[in-house]
């Protein structure tokens, strides 16, 4: 076969989304040069488009941690020149052409899909590794020789082969996903655990244009706050390493954790379709402390002798409102922000702004038992005036706080006469299933509610109670659902463990409950 192959400097293999809607494959180079001409990445999934997102921030941030907006060398030496040149970017309202050019042009042998000695993303001597077909590269399929989708995405020839620029997007999934079902072909080596990315709670800012969102994401400061300490090192500027699950310390550079070769691969190809990939464990580090990361939500992890952050996964279950304490608000020792929320708090001051709309998109895999097997992938997002997020709005994220707690409590009473009911119809309860469908009810009306606050001109007493009007109006009819779905042998109730159950005492209980929640 032909190598090198397939250069992803000159090939289409990014998918994006144009203004009027259509899509379009383009390559690396172009993906960044005509951003602002595109609205946003439109790959296969939300997950991959992350991984694609990874990239081309690795690449900006190497270029612009050493160059001006115009290409000239000068090393970001000081906060507030990485503030300076992050400005004089955002108001140029577009990447230079030949800065991007210039740049990946000394690169270009490193970007080859198929390559003798430096295929991208991969290593030759990963052929000795777990071999998988393509139906384990496809993240839309997931399948392994021991456990095949009842009903996938795609079917047949798809399951077999795919197209080199697919591939290469999948590729990126992989690294950053893979599942830890491959066995280790040396003896005594640790498990390095799922790809990296994969074991975040993924979260990027999202602005009007592929462009805008790229440099928002594009934290020139780490945590919005200090230098990073490291020269940018991506993965194509590096010698890769060719062990086998090696532990390695957290990088002190973004462009290398964005790039971290989490899996040792190798795509396989036959008549110039990809048929399957060869697999080894890479590089990973201890997730506990690895603050460097700028694209994750964190929780508390305490210990007897200390205290810590570690990265949070997204719960499937939760909207992505239910977490705005733990995302968006810094409110005590017990609370970290994603590194790309505290750079959006550090340039919308550098650039004053006030009334503008902000939106979050989150993302993640969801693996099954220790993480052995992908089950399924979630995604959402949430929008709101980004002032909400600067100190001076430190009021009205305390109200916000109190409202998602007011309704964490009514899905609390929604499952307590859910119980109640249960025990007087004689069944089993689904306190469960009755709380989803609560919130699924309210999270409409309390992403509009969130999204239309103006904290400048808006009286938080009067917001608020609108919305504790909606909710108490949500939750009262849905109480009354429940209680008419009942039926008659709840309304004539029953005695369990010495104790009367009818459907009117518990739903008079529901009513006197919302009343102390909201007065």
């Amino acid at each position: 076969m032909k190598t090198p192959e397939f250069n992803l400097l000159e090939e289409a293999w990014i998918r994006v989304l144009k203004d009027d809607c259509s899509e379009e494959m383009v390559s690396l180079p172009e993906a960044m040069i005509h951003a602002h001409e595109y609205r946003d990445l439109c790959g296969d999934t939300p997950e991959q488009d992350m991984a694609v997102l990874r990239l081309l921030l690795a690449v900006l941030h190497t270029i612009f941690s050493k160059m001006d907006e115009d290409g000239q060398d000068n090393v970001i030496d000081t906060p507030t020149q990485a503030r300076k040149r992050w400005r004089a970017l955002w108001e140029k309202g577009y990447f230079k052409e030949d800065v991007i050019r210039t740049y990946l042009e000394k690169y270009h042998e490193r970007f080859w899909l198929f390559h003798d000695q430096y295929p991208f993303w991969q290593i030759p001597e990963a052929a000795v590794g777990t071999e998988y077909t393509v139906a384990k590269l496809n993240g839309e399929l997931s399948e392994s020789g021991n456990k095949v989708r009842l009903f996938p995405l795609c079917n047949g020839i798809k399951k077999q082969e795919m197209e080199y620029a697919a591939a290469a997007r999948w590729l990126l999934y992989v690294n950053a996903y893979d599942d830890t079902s491959a066995k280790p072909k040396g003896k005594g080596l640790p498990s390095p655990g799922v790809g990296w990315p994969g074991k975040l709670g993924l979260i990027a800012a999202v602005g009007d244009n592929l462009f805008q969102t790229l440099m928002l994401n594009l934290t020139l400061l780490k945590d919005g706050r200090s230098l990073w300490e490291g020269e940018d090192k991506p993965i194509w500027e590096r010698e890769p390493s060719k062990k086998e699950r090696q532990e390695i310390a957290v990088p002190d550079n973004l462009a290398e954790l964005l790039t971290l070769q989490s899996r040792r691969l190798l795509l396989k190809r036959d008549h110039n379709k990809v048929v399957g990939y060869y697999l080894l464990g890479g590089d990973f580090f201890d997730k506990n402390l690895a603050y460097a990361e700028q694209m994750t939500v964190w929780r508390e992890v305490k210990e007897k002798d200390r205290k810590f952050f570690t990265p949070r996964r997204h719960d499937p279950s939760r909207q992505m409102w239910r977490d705005f304490g733990s995302i968006f608000v810094e409110s005590g020792s017990n609370v970290r922000k994603p590194g790309v929320v505290s750079w959006y708090d550090t340039i919308a001051t550098e650039m004053q702004w006030k009334i503008r709309p902000i939106r979050f998109r989150i993302a993640s895999v969801q693996y099954g038992d220790k993480d052995f097997f992908v089950n399924d992938t979630f995604s959402d997002s949430l929008a709101f005036q980004g002032e909400l997020l600067l100190q001076m709005s430190r009021p009205w994220q305390s109200r916000i706080l109190d409202e998602i707690n007011k309704c964490e409590e009514v899905a609390g009473a929604i499952g307590m006469l859910e119980g109640n009911l249960a025990k007087a119809e004689g069944r089993d309860a689904d306190i469960v299933y009755a709380k989803e469908l609560f919130y699924d009810r309210i999270d409409q009306p309390f992403r509009r509610w969130l999204m239309e606050i103006l904290p400048e001109t808006d009286d938080i007493s009067k917001t608020c109670k609108k919305l504790d009007e909606i909710i108490q109006m949500v939750g009262k009819e849905l109480g009354e659902e429940m209680v008419s779905n009942a039926g008659e042998a709840a309304f004539a109730g029953r005695m369990k463990d010495d104790v009367y159950y009818a459907s009117p005492e518990a739903y008079n209980w529901f009513l006197g409950k919302l009343h102390k929640i909201y007065h």
